[in-house]
């Protein structure tokens, strides 16, 4: 309403405009203040124009660093920007613009981690560049037929995106030729170093000519990345956002503490408690990942794992049924979740906690994007609880304690969710009467509430709800007060005294 009242002030005729039409006015004069902070950038009109079709509210602090230099200085770049910050854009949309169309020669490489990065980088770029003199983009990624790729290489390419491990396979083929590059990207360089790829992006650099401009995008500058930058950046102008670990705000940081041996049956609950929720869970290795995915599967829960032991074609398969949501969660490694993007996920669960802080924050910037909310839940160890306190200190954000619903809980919602579904349920074929009478005849001496009971107990006993233990550990962390560290509450504090999935406020008396 105050741009309506600010409107009202400036503009002597309001009395003669109708509602509708005021409101249209101040919603034109909103959309083309946005599309300034976008022009204010120096993009072309063409760019804006897509922007505008993908309705993009306003730069992200990497854009507003980024874009103005790439697009007109001549200097090595460094970005350092968080998984989901826009960085693509942030490259992307400078790099089309300074790409002539009228040479054919291949003018600019983006090196990617992952497969999944690298096309998501080419879909983008083809997107971004929908209004511009047409620019041939390809990407070239392992698991593939390269013989498809090598055609494809045959023809002009003026951008190429490629895995480290596949472009030194169509180098030592003479497939690519770099000697004209004019631009090179390293996407998530930091991830390629950690992936084993320091060797191959040494050789893949003493192909291309010295006088290219080098863009180098990553979440954290370690050791081995400055040693890149020394060897082959000249005097490179760095953008970082505010904090190079900062954390979605709109990310709701939750843990549980549980024992080892009971994370398994913890997750269930959890799971059991958000039947609508789509989420990706995080182990340390990928032994872990493989043992719950099948464990959660063998339970009737819609899980697969992603690791580095897949082919590539199973790790497609796994993806594809994710994103058609026939899969609930994904267990992942955090190498072989890099590039992952998936929209509208509502969960991001911690079976073991990252050793890195920089490693949280890309895992829990997997959900809550593009303006929606999300939740960060890890399950912790008693015997780390004090890591918490690391977390919070260095990345600034609070963790509420949550209780894991018990067995009873669990034994409601579920047995509530199969009522449901067989009081929805339609007959699918023809009930013979021979059948029906039969059973009538067995199920003849019980009353209705005799056999809702035996109904109830073999379902029950199915769905293995059978265990209703309070598995809850009996340490209490308290996020607020570092002297609380390794203070214990009274076993019997906790059991059954709070509600579950609520914050622990201490012993009741």
């Amino acid at each position: 309403m105050s741009l309506i009242v600010w409107f009202s002030s400036q503009v002597g005729c309001l009395p003669d405009l109708q509602a509708t039409e005021l409101v249209y006015i101040c919603r034109l004069m909103q959309h083309t203040h946005t599309l300034d902070s976008f022009r204010q950038l120096g993009l072309s009109q063409e760019v804006i124009k897509v922007i505008e079709e993908q309705g993009f509210t306003d730069p992200t602090d990497i854009q507003r660093q980024s874009v103005p230099f790439l697009l007109g200085d001549d200097r090595d770049f460094i970005g350092l920007a968080q998984t989901g910050t826009g960085k693509t854009a942030a490259f992307g949309w400078p790099l089309l613009e300074r790409i002539e169309s009228f040479d054919g020669c291949t003018q600019a490489l983006i090196l990617a981690p992952t497969r999944e990065l690298g096309q998501q980088i080419a879909q983008q770029l083809d997107l971004f560049g929908k209004y511009l003199d047409h620019i041939n983009i390809l990407a070239v990624y392992g698991g593939a037929p390269i013989s498809r790729q090598i055609k494809a290489l045959r023809q002009p390419q003026h951008i190429i995106i490629a895995t480290p491990g596949r472009l030194l396979d169509l180098i030592n083929r003479k497939s690519v030729n770099l000697r004209r590059l004019r631009f090179l990207v390293l996407d998530e360089a930091d991830e390629m170093l950690n992936m084993g790829f320091k060797e191959d992006l040494d050789k893949i650099l003493s192909y291309t000519p010295a006088s290219k401009l080098t863009w180098l995008f990553s979440a954290t500058m370690p050791r081995e990345i400055r040693q890149i930058v020394k060897t082959y950046m000249r005097n490179p102008i760095e953008a970082k956002i505010k904090d190079k670990n900062q954390v979605n705000v709109n990310i709701a940081h939750k843990y549980v503490i549980v024992r080892r041996g009971d994370k398994v049956e913890a997750l269930k609950r959890c799971m059991d408690v958000e039947p609508n929720m789509r989420g990706v869970i995080f182990c340390r290795t990928r032994r872990d990942a493989k043992d719950l995915a099948e464990n959660l599967l063998v339970k009737g829960y819609g899980a697969d794992a992603i690791h580095g032991d897949l082919s590539q074609q199973q790790r497609d398969r796994v993806m594809r049924r994710f994103r058609s949501q026939e899969l609930q969660v994904l267990v992942a490694t955090d190498v072989a979740a890099r590039g992952i993007d998936v929209d509208d996920l509502t969960h991001v669960f911690h079976f073991s906690l990252p050793d890195d802080k920089s490693y949280y924050t890309h895992r829990s910037g997997r959900t809550a994007r593009a303006g929606k909310t999300g939740m960060s839940i890890a399950f912790v160890d008693p015997a780390e609880k004090r890591r918490l306190h690391f977390l919070e200190d260095r990345l600034h954000i609070t963790f509420e304690q949550l209780l894991i619903p018990s067995g009873k809980d669990i034994a409601s919602i579920r047995i509530e969710q199969a009522c449901m579904q067989l009081l929805d349920a339609r007959s699918k074929g023809k009930i013979h009467g021979e059948v029906l009478e039969r059973a009538l005849l067995l199920f003849g001496n019980l009353s209705k509430e005799e056999l809702v009971k035996k109904w109830l107990s073999t379902e029950m006993e199915r769905m293995g709800l059978t265990d209703s233990k309070d598995i809850n550990a009996s340490i209490f962390y308290n996020s607020k007060s570092k002297s609380s560290r390794g203070k214990r509450k009274h076993r019997g504090a906790q059991r059954g005294k709070s509600k579950p999935w609520k914050k622990k406020k201490g012993r009741k008396r």
